[in-house]
């Protein structure tokens, strides 16, 4: 497809955080999150704009050239102790302090989030709704999974419905074996790539 992509910076937070709000606004997993929907139009773009920054901080954020689609990645290390800082806690006094569903997400996603070994982490990929279906997801996808395999990393993502869960198995993505079930909410699918090598010639 050769699509043109980028390493976002501060600069590109405003047009980003706008494409992460309008993308997920109606996501089922931010509908949990906020569940009033004139709320979730206040406070959304909000949580959007943390979590662009904890990309930028813990990570990187790629983006299309065309601004039209962007995925947000962390590089997590493994087998390293958790800092003292409550990161959910910080998240929900920051963004939304008197719901407690904005703590609970990043407790819960935390819970099930492998950290024996090194890995990318795709925490959010968006694309513009009237440029879904165009592959432009999937290019941004493997624009990192091609340096994971070439460095023997490996990936991990929570998908969020169904048919994301669909896309990222055939990426090479697999199901971890236990779905998350929010209380009274979404289910959500962890999902684990190993690195495909090339051994005597062939890719594995």
């Amino acid at each position: 497809m050769g699509v043109a992509i980028r390493r976002a910076g501060v600069a590109d937070r405003a047009d980003i955080v706008r494409l992460l709000d309008e993308a997920f606004l109606r996501d089922p997993v931010s509908s949990w999150v906020f569940p009033g929907e004139e709320h979730r139009r206040r406070m959304h773009g909000g949580l959007m704009a943390a979590f662009f920054d904890l990309a930028l901080a813990e990570g990187y954020v790629d983006v299309t050239e065309d601004g039209d689609a962007a995925a947000l990645w962390w590089s997590v290390p493994g087998g390293v102790a958790e800092g003292e800082e409550d990161g959910p806690a910080l998240l929900r006094e920051a963004v939304d302090a008197e719901n407690e569903r904005v703590e609970l997400i990043g407790r819960l996603t935390d819970a099930i989030h492998p950290t024996d070994r090194a890995h990318e982490y795709l925490h959010m990929i968006a694309v513009r709704p009237e440029r879904q279906g165009e592959g432009l997801g999937t290019e941004l996808v493997n624009a990192v999974l091609e340096r994971c395999d070439r460095d023997g990393l490996h990936a991990y993502l929570e998908a969020s419905n169904a048919r994301s869960r669909d896309l990222y198995a055939r990426l090479g993505f697999v199901f971890m074996g236990t779905a998350l079930d929010l209380p009274d909410g979404p289910r959500m699918w962890p999902m684990w790539r190993e690195p495909r090598g090339v051994v005597g010639g062939v890719s594995g």
